[in-house]
């Protein structure tokens, strides 16, 4: 991981290439409604997608938001965070969070926060024994018909 780069995608373009990785993790997705969803919390969420490109391709995506609510204050929440399945466990995705961490404390907010699905157990050690995060709630979701 000697020269890697973290790049903000901004258009159409930069967000299409990355739709491949981002897929790997939202699934259910297709092309069209990713790009709709992208410039939608774009546009109203102040949603910004980042790339980890290992030389010139895209090895991993993070996706975040500012936000703020009584409960968390001031914080960022991380909506998205993939790296190609042909690559991980490279640090990928810790340098992309700790780019979220170091970007949010330059934007004056207060903590960084993410949800995470019950059986992502690898994931869960990644952000509690590498990333030093705790749990802290459940995430509760209604559904409409």
């Amino acid at each position: 991981m000697d020269s890697y780069t973290i790049k903000e995608l901004q258009n159409k373009q930069e967000i299409l290439e990355a739709f491949s990785i981002m897929k790997q993790l939202r699934t259910h997705l297709d092309e069209d409604t990713y790009l709709e969803l992208v410039a939608e919390a774009r546009e109203i969420d102040s949603y910004k997608m980042f790339a980890l490109l290992d030389r010139v391709e895209i090895a991993a995506i993070i996706g975040f938001k500012p936000m703020i609510t009584l409960y968390y204050g001031r914080f960022v929440w991380v909506c998205d965070l993939v790296t190609d399945k042909n690559k991980r466990s490279k640090g990928y995705g810790e340098q992309l969070l700790s780019f979220v961490h170091i970007w949010a404390k330059e934007h004056d907010y207060e903590s960084v926060a993410l949800s995470s699905g019950l059986k992502r157990e690898a994931a869960h050690r990644f952000y509690e024994e590498k990333m030093g995060y705790d749990k802290v709630s459940y995430v509760f979701k209604h559904m409409f018909k």
